[in-house]
C-alpha cells in the first residue's frame, strides 16, 4: 500500500512550500488509494508556537486537504503521530545501535568541537567530526559515566551513498563528506535525522515525498535505515518555489501564508489548483482542475525537475477563473466578510454580486466594486469630473432623471430606449449621457454595463444619485478622489 506523510513543524503558519508538499502528498495517496499521514515534528520545543498545530491542521483543510491519520485522531494504527510522544522508541533504537557497535557515546566538550573545527578551517577543510571517540573502549566509555555525552552514528567513510529519487533521478553523494553525525542529544531526545527515520519506518511510509531542501539530510537517513537493518521508503523531492527573480519567494512578491491569501480575498479552492501547477502539469495541458479531478491523473512523473516560479499575476488570473465560474451563491457567500458596508438597504446581494464579479480578481476587489450599489458614492474619480462633469453635464443629466421618473416598466430595454430617446432629443451621441450617469451613480468611470447596473440599482436611488451630482457641478463643488 501506497503510505505518504506530510511533517511539519508547529513553529508557524502553514506556508506555501509546506502547502504544495502537503498537497502533492495528498495526491498521490488518493490516486493510488493509498493513505496519508499528518505527523507534527514538535521535537524543538523552543521554537514551537502555540496554536500553529491546530493553525496549519485548519489550513489543509480549508485547501481541501483531509489526512487519514494523524494527532487529531487517535486511533490510528501506527500512532502516536507527534513526534515528541515517540520519545521512548527513539530511545529504543538509539540503546540497540550503541549495543550493536553501530553508535557510540562522544564525551567532547562543545570547547574541543569548536577547536576541531578551527583547525580544520586553518588547513582549508570542511567542518567535520575527528572522531576522537569512536573508537573509545567498553571500559573507557563506563569509567566516563555521568559526564554529558551525545550518541554519534558510525557512518562509513568509503564509497558512496545513492539516492534513488523518483523526480530527479539517481544521486549520488561521496561518503567522505559526511561524517559520524550526532542522533541523540545530550537530554538522550533524537535529532531530526534519527527520529524522522524510525517514524517513517514505524508508520509504514512507502513514499517520502518533501521540499528539494530535504535532498541533503537523505543519505544521513539512509545511513541510519541501513545501520539499523530497515527498508528504504522511496524519495522524491519537489522542486523549489522562487520568485519571478529567483530569489526566495518572501512577502514582497506577494502572501506567503495561507491564511493571507484567504485574507486577501483568495478563494483557497484557487489557492490550492494554483499550487498543483507549481512543479506539475496535467497530461491534458489543463489549468483549472478540481482536486478530484487532479487525484485522477497526478503522478510524480510529471512533476518538474527546476524550480517552480511563483506568479502572483497568474494566481489572481486563477482566482479570478473560479470567482466566475463558482455559483453566485459560493461567492456570494465567500465576499460577505469582506464587505465594511451596511446591507441593510439596497438591491438583491447575490444579483450585485453576479454583477460584478466578471471584473474582480479577488474577494476583497469584489467587494469594493459592491460597494456603490449600497453607498451612495460621497466621492468622484477626478479624470473622471474633469472628462464629464463640465458645465452643460448638468443640463444633460437633468433630462436624463426627469425621463427616468417616469420610464415604465423599469427594466434593461426601456432604459435602453429611454436613453436613446434623450439623446436624439438633445442632439448628442448616447454617450455623452451614459458616462456622466454612470460617473454620477457609481463615482466611478468604469464598472458593469450601466443599463444593467441602474436596473439592479432602482429608480430612486439613481434619480436621487442624479440630482445630487448635477446640483455639485453646478455649485461647482464635486469632491474628488484619484
Amino acid at each position: 500500500m501506497v503510505r505518504v506523510r506530510y511533517a511539519p513543524s508547529p513553529t508557524g503558519t502553514l506556508h506555501i512550500g509546506g502547502a504544495r508538499t502537503a498537497l502533492f502528498n495528498y495526491l498521490v495517496a488518493r490516486h493510488f488509494d493509498g493513505q496519508f499521514v499528518l505527523r507534527v515534528e514538535d521535537t524543538d520545543q523552543s521554537r514551537q508556537i502555540p496554536g500553529s498545530e491546530q493553525a496549519m491542521m485548519h489550513g489543509l483543510k480549508s485547501l481541501g486537504i483531509e489526512w487519514d491519520e494523524g494527532p487529531d485522531r487517535n486511533d490510528g494504527p501506527y500512532g502516536p503521530y507527534r513526534v515528541s510522544e515517540r520519545l521512548g522508541q527513539h530511545r529504543a533504537m538509539a540503546d540497540r545501535l550503541l549495543a550493536e557497535h553501530k553508535a557510540y557515546r562522544c564525551f567532547c566538550t562543545p570547547e574541543q568541537l569548536a577547536q576541531d573545527r578551527e583547525n580544520r578551517a586553518a588547513q582549508g577543510l570542511p567542518p567535520r567530526y575527528s572522531g576522537r571517540c569512536r573508537t573509545l573502549t567498553t571500559q573507557e566509555v563506563q569509567a566516563r559515566s555521568g559526564e554529558r555525552f551525545v550518541v554519534r552514528l558510525k557512518v562509513p567513510s568509503e564509497g558512496e551513498t545513492v539516492v534513488h529519487d523518483l523526480i530527479r533521478g539517481d544521486v549520488r553523494f561521496d561518503n567522505r563528506v559526511f561524517d559520524d553525525f550526532v542522533i541523540m542529544k545530550p537530554d538522550y531526545t533524537p535529532v531530526y535525522n534519527f527520529a524522522v527515520a524510525i517514524d517513517d519506518y514505524d508508520m509504514r511510509i512507502s513514499h517520502v515525498i518533501r521540499g528539494e531542501e530535504h535532498l541533503s539530510n537523505t543519505p544521513k537517513q539512509i545511513f541510519v535505515f541501513e545501520a539499523l537493518g530497515l527498508p528504504i521508503p522511496q524519495f522524491a523531492h519537489l522542486p523549489m518555489i522562487l520568485a519571478p527573480d529567483r530569489s526566495k519567494v518572501s512577502k514582497r512578491h506577494g502572501a506567503t501564508a495561507v491564511e493571507e491569501y484567504r485574507d486577501q480575498g483568495i478563494l483557497l479552492p484557487a489557492l490550492a489548483n494554483y499550487l498543483l501547477l507549481l512543479g506539475w502539469s496535467s497530461p491534458n495541458g489543463e489549468e483549472i482542475l478540481t482536486l478530484s479531478e487532479a487525484i485522477a491523473t497526478f503522478t510524480l512523473d510529471r512533476v518538474q525537475h527546476t524550480a517552480a516560479i511563483y506568479d502572483q499575476k497568474k494566481l489572481e488570473w486563477m482566482n479570478h477563473q473560479y470567482m466566475t465560474r463558482l455559483s453566485v451563491h459560493e461567492i456570494a457567500q465567500s465576499v460577505r466578510p469582506f464587505i465594511d458596508y451596511p446591507l441593510t438597504e439596497g438591491p438583491d446581494f447575490e444579483a450585485v454580486v453576479d454583477l460584478s464579479r466578471e471584473r474582480a480578481v479577488n474577494l476583497v476587489q469584489l467587494a469594493e466594486h459592491m460597494r456603490f450599489f449600497y453607498e451612495a458614492p460621497s466621492r468622484y474619480e477626478s479624470k473622471g469630473v474633469a472628462k464629464h462633469f463640465t458645465d452643460q453635464t448638468a443640463d444633460l443629466l437633468d433630462a436624463v432623471a426627469k425621463r427616468l421618473k417616469t420610464v415604465t416598466p423599469w427594466d434593461h430595454d426601456h432604459l435602453v430606449q429611454v436613453y436613446d430617446d434623450t439623446a436624439a432629443a438633445l442632439n448628442v451621441k448616447r454617450a455623452a449621457l451614459i458616462h456622466p450617469t454612470r460617473l454620477a451613480v457609481t463615482g466611478r468611470t468604469v464598472g458593469p454595463g450601466l443599463f444593467e447596473l441602474i436596473t439592479l440599482l432602482g429608480r430612486d436611488a439613481v434619480v436621487e444619485r442624479i440630482n445630487t451630482a448635477q446640483n455639485l457641478i453646478r455649485r461647482h463643488q464635486i469632491p474628488t478622489v484619484d
